[in-house]
């Protein structure tokens, strides 16, 4: 398929939003256009190339300095990324040797990734710069004031380290290149300032704007990732229009040419053996899928995986929002699975139900992440758990089994690391936590029980509105906590500052027991207690000896209002200070089988011991 980008297209990012974030005043965002031109050895693993990157400045503020992230320079002996793997309790199984020790400390210089600067001017002036390890500091020439753009232009290279962490050279599957984070990528600068972070071993965020890459390499290498394709009829490899002959370049390489619009990343894998198969879904984008055929079990389910990931592809559109672009590539490349702009890489791909997984995970990220750009260094829990909640319904629908409960893994997570006690809240920024697995617990599983348990509070139907409008509002954005809160106040009328702040600024749990049942006449008395610190309201299911069942419900009076749509007697609003409720049943005690609180089992209550009461008590 042919993409023709109409120039004004390119340009949309810069315009000033009138939406309201976090920080309270007029939201606005940079931008910034890339045009690379990268030359790649793939004998030496060495790369070189060029730059000019048009920033502007849409802040209110007058910036003197910019920050590069250079993530590449992570893989080297005595790195900070080495230092973290080689002191964290329980480091990453994909970055350690057999022995437990670190796979970067021991690698030769040929074998060490790296990423330099060798000039670097703003607006044809010389600037000065200088590495701090994954960060080049640079001095501007001439400071860009607010509503100004300025364009700079670098020349760099680097080498492909061997495969460590999501991006390097021969992986495990023999994928010979797996390119992401591999360029001078700029640095955000938002309403809290700068995000230079080094590259530890987590998570990113990018300027939004526009990448026009040329890449040139061997010939006989396939190359898939963000982007279009600008010059499919000169490269061949399955990209061609159907019908059209091929008219390579002369020479021993290639230079493929792709244009991305407004994303905020741009990744690209190459290897001699991928094949490349296309699938057109309807009323949606063209798939690509880049595999190799080594394993004969592997690609019989790369092949399998292909009709599912469109059905995927229709399920994310259908419950969250159309996708926006008219391609997306799913790639065997990386370490595992990890999302990238319009693009994916996933490893392996033996067992079938891994890859259907791991597929519909990182698809989702194109909604939860590289649609909706929260910082994942801050705010891991908005785009990992949300994918986790998505990702996981759709799974369950698409390929089964069908579960009742198909979050039900997350909430078993959680209850894990509550009792760990290692638990830490989820503002903890993602390099600063104590280890590897409270981090994971608390971005995918807390994450992903944010939204189910959101809607226990506000109702589903609410609940799917409320993340139809997210994305809306938000789409091409840089999202903060507080703007999912608003959205579902917005979608509820109700008063949620409480649950943002409890559930991810803090470690306050819930737990609601039933503390006493008794007879009062023809009547029965229960009385509800709160022993947890975080508040909720309580949906009570009573089961009477005849077979029938009544809900009775009672909101916290700081919801200010209640539940949508709830099939409940509505009970006097239960103010959070008091740790006990009182409400009456109006029939005798002895005609009641059982009282159960949160039938749904959606509230994260975190001991289920106390929430139920029958007879036997």
């Amino acid at each position: 398929m042919k993409h023709i980008l109409p120039f004004c297209a390119l340009l949309v990012l810069g315009i000033t939003s009138s939406l309201f974030a976090q920080n309270n005043t007029s939201y606005w965002q940079q931008h910034v256009d890339y045009t690379m031109d990268v030359s790649v050895d793939v004998k030496t693993y060495q790369f070189s190339g060029t730059q000019s990157l048009v920033y502007t400045n849409n802040s209110p503020d007058e910036i003197s300095k910019v920050y590069y992230h250079l993530y590449f320079n992570a893989f080297q002996p005595g790195s900070e990324m080495d230092a973290r793997l080689q002191s964290i309790k329980d480091p990453d199984g994909r970055m350690v040797t057999e022995e437990k020790t670190s796979r970067i400390a021991p690698l030769s210089e040929s074998e060490i990734g790296f990423l330099h600067a060798t000039s670097l001017k703003q607006d044809g002036k010389k600037v000065t710069f200088s590495e701090a390890g994954t960060v080049l500091e640079v001095q501007l020439a001439k400071p860009i004031a607010s509503g100004e753009k300025t364009t700079l232009e670098m020349v760099f290279k680097g080498q492909v380290p061997l495969q460590i962490r999501r991006s390097g050279r021969n992986s495990k599957d023999g994928i010979a290149l797996s390119m992401s984070q591999w360029y001078p990528k700029l640095a955000e600068y938002d309403f809290e300032g700068w995000h230079a972070d080094p590259y530890i071993a987590r998570e990113f965020q990018g300027v939004w704007g526009n990448f026009d890459v040329k890449l040139t390499l061997d010939k006989n290498y396939t190359v898939g990732g963000t982007g279009y394709l600008q010059n499919p009829n000169q490269i061949g490899h399955g990209y061609e229009t159907p019908g059209t002959k091929v008219k390579k370049q002369k020479g021993k390489t290639l230079t493929w040419h792709f244009i991305a619009p407004k994303v905020h990343d741009f990744m690209w894998a190459a290897d001699p053996d991928y094949i490349h198969d296309t699938l057109q879904v309807e009323n949606g984008p063209m798939l690509h899928f880049l595999y190799q055929d080594n394993d004969t079990e592997t690609a019989e389910n790369w092949k399998k995986v292909q009709p599912k990931a469109a059905e995927m592809m229709q399920y994310f559109s259908k419950h969250i929002g159309k996708y926006p672009y008219d391609q997306y590539s799913i790639i065997q490349g990386g370490d595992g699975g990890m999302e990238y702009a319009m693009s994916t890489l996933i490893a392996g791909g033996k067992k079938f139900g891994s890859l259907a997984g791991t597929t519909a995970h990182e698809m989702a990220h194109a909604w939860f992440q590289h649609i909706l750009a929260s910082n994942e260094a801050k705010h891991a829990w908005m785009d990992e758990g949300f994918t986790t909640y998505i990702s996981t319904l759709c799974m369950n629908d698409v390929v089964g089994p069908k579960k009742e409960n198909p979050l039900e893994r997350s909430y078993k997570g959680y209850y894990y690391l509550v009792k760990s006690g290692l638990e830490q809240p989820q503002t903890t920024h993602a390099d600063r936590y104590d280890s590897n697995m409270p981090y994971s617990i608390a971005a995918y599983s807390k994450g992903s029980i944010f939204l189910a348990q959101l809607g226990y509070i506000i109702g589903e139907e609410k609940l799917q509105e409320t993340i139809k409008k997210y994305y809306s509002d938000f789409k091409f954005k840089h999202p903060l906590p507080n703007d999912i809160k608003r959205t579902a106040e917005k979608v509820t009328g109700l008063e949620l500052d409480w649950y943002l702040t409890d559930w991810t600024q803090t470690t306050n749990t819930i737990d609601y027991g039933v503390k006493k049942v008794i007879e009062e006449g023809e009547n029965t008395k229960v009385t509800l207690e709160r022993i947890g610190l975080m508040p909720m309201p309580q949906e009570v299911l009573v089961t009477y000896k005849d077979g029938t069942k009544e809900t009775f419900y009672t909101a916290l009076r700081m919801m200010r209002g209640e539940k949508n749509k709830i099939n409940a007697t509505i009970l006097t609003d239960w103010p959070w200070a008091f740790s006990t409720y009182d409400f009456v049943i109006e029939k005798p005690i002895h005609t009641i089988q059982s009282i159960v609180l949160d039938s749904s089992q959606l509230m994260a209550d975190v001991d289920r011991s106390n929430n139920v009461w029958n007879t036997s008590n």
